[in-house]
């Protein structure tokens, strides 16, 4: 007789952040035992999320929202979190830990069936601070970000006029990674494609506190499992390369 398979594919919602110091401990030669181990493990686990976040955009963090125009505004603010990690009462409620925006469209008509987008372009501080009048009024064609400590603003020009008052703009957005806080019992905000370089990381990092000599063999194994999730992650797309035409002197 055949043996049965689980039926389910949710160890990563069930690898509880106290498994995952253990696991990482254990890679290490440690049973860990203490609280302060947990503590310093945990301390460890956020500045990895952290590190991740300079790595580039992580897929299952990107999310979708609308903003509503305000005539004569031109600047909307995303806090990064308050204490109840919440975002600002000015922005979605979704848009808490906002990391960067992606792409942004001015979209109209969001209820009814002849919806329409269309694209904003992403500039630089240096092309929005050459704006001349940057209150000018009219239909936004250009978006500017800057990412601050606590908060990201999203400036868009021209500022909208009465027309464009009531318009949304529909924007993608990266957000931060959530913080293990101190309920060990929690899973992590990661998905099952990086959980080997997550405990492989962790355990890169504790080494450097309790077992230095095994640190660049860690930092081997996390950096190799780090870069293979990281070229799974994505969202795949069709590529077409055409050839350009040359037509030489006769």
């Amino acid at each position: 007789m055949a043996n049965t398979t689980s039926g389910t594919v949710i160890f990563d919602k069930n690898f509880a952040v106290d498994q995952i110091i253990e696991e990482a401990y254990e890679r290490l030669g440690i049973q860990a035992s203490s609280g302060y181990q947990l503590k310093t493990a945990r301390r460890s686990l956020n500045i990895l999320f952290q590190e991740w976040g300079n790595r580039g955009v992580h897929y299952w963090e990107v999310d979708e929202t609308d903003i509503d125009l305000i005539e004569g505004q031109a600047e909307y603010t995303f806090f990064r979190s308050t204490s109840d990690g919440t975002s600002s009462i000015t922005t979605p409620a979704n848009t808490y830990g906002v990391a960067d925006v992606l792409e942004a469209t001015l979209r109209t008509d969001r209820t009814a069936v002849d919806q329409s987008d269309s694209a904003l372009t992403k500039i630089a501080r240096s092309t929005y601070s050459a704006q001349a009048n940057k209150l000018s009024k009219g239909t936004p064609s250009q978006y500017f970000v800057q990412r601050f400590v606590e908060k990201t603003t999203f400036t868009i020009y021209p500022t909208p006029d009465a027309t464009n008052a009531g318009k949304a703009v529909h924007f993608f957005f990266v957000k931060r990674i959530q913080d293990v806080d101190s309920t060990y019992t929690d899973a992590t905000n990661v998905p099952y494609r990086f959980v080997p370089c997550m405990v492989s990381g962790l355990a890169f990092y504790l080494s450097q506190k309790v077992n230095p000599q095994l640190t660049q063999t860690m930092k081997l194994l996390y950096e190799d499992e780090l870069a293979r999730a990281l070229a799974e992650d994505g969202s795949a797309a069709s590529t077409f390369i055409t050839p350009k035409n040359y037509y030489p002197n006769i």
